[in-house]
């Protein structure tokens, strides 16, 4: 590709290749030139023109991918959790909870409206501040020296965390498959994501040994109900996980334990006593409802002090009433029984689809969560379109992979608000549409 690529400081060469993107004469995918290449071409020392590419890597126009060379930024959207817009499908792949286990908030907030809170005052509410160090106390090895932060959930607490301490093409631990809002929040910080495998037994051993090995600077782990996989970390995964997080304690450590009070599992943290930067991340809007935007951060206390900063009164704190409201409802021994028999609900309609799958040939586990995650004999894009046909809009596996890789054989379904008939029939559904899968890619390879 012939360039005009003009420039001899490293900020002139990197306003050039910018402008080249902006006028479309460079676009998403395209290769840049490589350093040595463009130096001899602009007559420059090395240096600078690794210099320049750090610009832009760190304004997220370029992404490096080692001896792939470095290339123009994909601006493509991720996709998004939640109801598909304008669809006359049933959807099957929201990853909402059931809005008739989430409990009703009237008579809580009629006793919440206390006296108005004002600019200077305590960030977190004294009660809930109280009763979250015992919820998050009692999970963690480092809890002695925790701080609490409140934020406006789970992914604000994320984006706050690694917008403090890491800089644009900081290279981010993710788990593959990989939550859609961590892609999201990596993508638009202009993190490096370096994808470590998810078995059974959450992020693998070998997969964060390769990502500490390129230098990450944090990991985003999910102790439960990983999403979209389901796996839950077990106790010999977490120790064998902090033991090589030993010799790496500067590293950030964030845990997003989502599901929290809904899960089936027990939680293991891959937090060691002696790690120096960590968080640990519990939202409520899986069990008390995705617009209650409230989320506990319990961290080191440097850690804790740099995501305060962001959190100053008078900009961006989260309301008193949220929170007021948040531990009124944690505190009720009534809601506290709804959220666990909505957690036993989630869990029974999952597994009770998972063997409706497998008495149809499609061997299927209940993991933990919200959604199945669905292991198909034939790719899932085709499966998906069939089960369009059918009147299904289910998600594929493909937009949760990090790693390039063959296309997914996965599904990711959210079926716990479905009623046995629906149930029945989106199995009968799946099954069908696996097979027509199989016998057109049966028939192209002829």
């Amino acid at each position: 590709m012939d360039l005009e690529i003009t420039g001899r400081s490293a900020s002139e060469i990197a306003d050039s290749l910018r402008a080249l993107v902006e006028r479309g004469s460079l676009q998403a995918g395209d290769a840049l030139p490589p350093v040595r290449a463009l130096a001899e071409s602009l007559g420059i020392n090395r240096n600078t023109a690794v210099a320049a590419y750090r610009q832009l890597t760190r304004a997220g126009v370029v992404v490096t991918r080692g001896r792939g060379g470095t290339h123009v930024a994909d601006p493509a959207p991720v996709a998004q959790e939640g109801f598909a817009a304008d669809s006359v499908l049933r959807d099957v792949g929201t990853g909402n909870p059931d809005p008739d286990l989430i409990p009703d908030l009237t008579t809580a907030l009629a006793g919440v409206a206390g006296r108005p809170v004002l600019y200077g005052e305590p960030v977190i509410d004294r009660d809930l501040e109280t009763w979250a160090r015992e919820w998050m106390g009692q999970d963690l090895a480092p809890a002695a020296s925790m701080r609490l932060t409140i934020t406006s959930g789970a992914a604000d607490a994320v984006e706050r965390l690694f917008a403090h301490l890491l800089t644009r093409g900081d290279a981010v631990a993710l788990e593959d498959p990989c939550f859609l809002t961590s892609i999201h929040t990596v993508r638009l910080g202009g993190y490096r994501p370096v994808p470590v495998p998810v078995d059974d037994e959450g992020m693998t051993v070998d997969g964060l040994r390769a990502a500490l090995e390129q230098g990450v600077r944090a990991v985003l782990c999910t102790p439960r109900a990983q999403n979209p996989s389901g796996a839950t970390v077990s106790a010999r995964r977490a120790a064998e996980l902090r033991a090589l997080l030993q010799e790496h304690p500067y590293v950030l450590v964030v845990e997003d334990d989502h599901f929290s009070m809904l899960s089936r599992r027990p939680y293991h943290s891959i937090i060691g006593p002696d790690h120096r930067r960590w968080a640990l991340v519990r939202s409520v809007s899986k069990f008390l409802g995705p617009d209650m935007c409230l989320a506990v951060t319990a961290s080191d206390p440097d850690t804790a002090e740099r995501l305060a900063m962001r959190l100053t009164p008078g900009t961006t704190w989260v309301s008193h009433l949220l929170q007021r409201l948040t531990h009124a409802l944690v505190t009720d021994s009534g809601v506290l029984e709804q959220i666990d028999r909505a957690g036993a609900h989630y869990a029974a309609r999952n597994a009770r689809f998972a063997a409706l799958l497998t008495d149809r040939g499609i061997p299927a586990d209940a993991a933990d969560g919200l959604n199945l995650w669905i292991e198909l004999p034939v790719p899932a894009r085709p499966v998906t379109e069939q089960l369009m046909r059918r009147g299904w809009l289910a998600r594929g596996g493909d937009d949760f992979a990090l790693a390039e890789a063959a296309p997914s054989h996965r599904l990711r379904l959210t079926v716990h608000d479905l009623d046995d008939a629906a149930s029945e029939q989106l199995a009968t559904d799946i099954a069908a549409a696996v097979e027509t899968a199989g016998a057109s890619r049966v028939a192209g390879m002829r």
